[in-house]
């Protein structure tokens, strides 16, 4: 089954063309890394695709989209909010229950940071955000997930962790990455962009990351 479609979808911010001609399908159950530098347009590529299909999505973003005065437990559990009437989430904000507690608990357990579950966001260092916004999306659950840059601000091992969790929860998984080894570890297709275009979109098994090498060059 087809989760994603474009056909010679164009983009532009303030004049300046962010994406060009792209072209591409996403079939369920492949799980995609976006690479190339800073500008060639994998975020936009990323937005355009949470578009087409919010409601199946789970999210991760660059900024992360926390609200830094609320406890990790508070932010995690947003991921949820639509599951349950306003009355009974406002009460949690107060007073959070146990029977929600608990299952906000194991999913931190898996980001390493179980410890942290009632401390304010905003105390929190900047990897430890970052894994926040992770549990949230592995707390909303569902059949997708797209992240942009989901490990940037992690350690190599706590990345493995991170997202050997996200392939083992969704199905389908497109994440923007920066670090192009841990992208080939943990997906099986690579979209390489230059310029707001698709110049590259390969298997990642066989490649290595001087294969890509080229998409990072002026």
């Amino acid at each position: 089954m087809r989760v994603f479609q474009l056909q010679a979808a164009n983009v532009s911010y303030n004049g300046r063309r962010a994406l060009a001609e792209v072209s591409l399908a996403i079939e369920a159950g492949e799980r995609v890394a976006l690479v190339g530098k800073s500008g060639a347009g994998k975020s936009t590529l990323l937005n355009l695709l949470y578009r087409q299909q919010t409601a199946r999505c789970a999210l991760v973003p660059q900024d992360y989209a926390l609200v830094k005065p609320l406890s990790v437990f508070h932010n995690v559990y947003i991921g949820r909010l639509n599951r349950h009437a306003a009355a009974y989430n406002l009460l949690n904000l107060a007073w959070p229950l146990p029977r929600e507690v608990e299952p906000v608990r194991a999913v931190l357990r898996r980001v390493a940071l179980e410890e942290k579950l009632f401390t304010p966001v905003g105390e929190l260092s900047g990897g430890q955000q970052q894994r926040t916004a992770v549990a949230r999306a592995l707390h909303q659950g569902g059949e997708v997930l797209l992240g942009d840059e989901p490990v940037s601000s992690v350690d190599e091992l706590q990345s493995r962790e991170v997202l050997a969790a996200i392939n083992q929860d969704f199905r389908t998984v497109v994440l923007a990455m920066h670090d192009v080894a841990l992208a080939l570890a943990f997906t099986d297709r690579v979209i390489g962009l230059q310029g707001g275009r698709i110049v590259l979109d390969r298997p990642t098994a066989g490649l290595q990351p001087g294969d890509l090498d080229s998409l990072y060059r002026s």
